[in-house]
């Protein structure tokens, strides 16, 4: 599957964003427009103007509706839960070319509100992974105590964590110590 720089970008911040629920982390992390403004800035989401706290309210909402394509249970569910979030959106596709990062397409109007924004670029990301067919690079992660999410961009699709060297390595750590005591408690032949 191709996926262009723009659809990886836009993938990454949809994962960060996903990743900041209560539901992902135990407590919300985008308590207040100080936050979210911390996270436009390390996401370098461009073509923003200040925020609001109206802005806060939209991109938590957002955030609720991108995660139920998560879950969807079939690739038409997903199909409409990301319709919905792109058309309310009110995408303005245009190409543009900024920042060193060559031609590329915007899927907002300039300066759009940044629920607006989001919905647009993330949900157009979600399109393409869905209309490839590669909705199981939707996961979530596999480590017992972790609700976290991410987007599967490996080309043999075997990734089952969140973060390799967290969750990851925390059960094959696990699993290890696991082994060895099972191995001292063998009698010896």
């Amino acid at each position: 599957m191709l996926i262009t720089h723009d659809t990886e970008c836009a993938l990454s911040i949809l994962v960060e964003l996903l990743n900041t629920s209560p539901d992902a982390c135990g407590s919300e992390q985008l308590t207040d427009v100080a936050a979210l403004d911390a996270f436009v800035v390390r996401q370098e989401i461009s073509e923003i103007d200040s925020l609001t706290p109206a802005d806060l309210r939209a991109v938590q909402q957002l955030r609720a509706r991108l995660r139920e394509v998560f879950s969807a249970g079939s690739t038409d569910e997903a199909a409409e839960l990301v319709n919905a979030v792109v058309a309310a959106a009110g995408t303005t596709p245009r190409l543009t070319n900024h920042d060193h990062h060559g031609w590329h397409i915007h899927y907002f109007a300039p300066h759009a509100a940044l629920g607006d924004h989001l919905a647009a670029e993330l949900g157009m990301a979600l399109a393409f992974i869905v209309m490839a067919g590669e909705r199981e690079r939707l996961r979530n992660c596999e480590a017992p105590d972790c609700a976290r999410v991410f987007v599967d961009l490996s080309r043999n699709r075997s990734r089952r964590y969140c973060d390799s060297r967290t969750c990851g390595n925390r059960l094959h750590v696990a699993a290890y110590r696991a082994r060895q005591r099972s191995a001292e408690t063998v009698p010896s032949a």
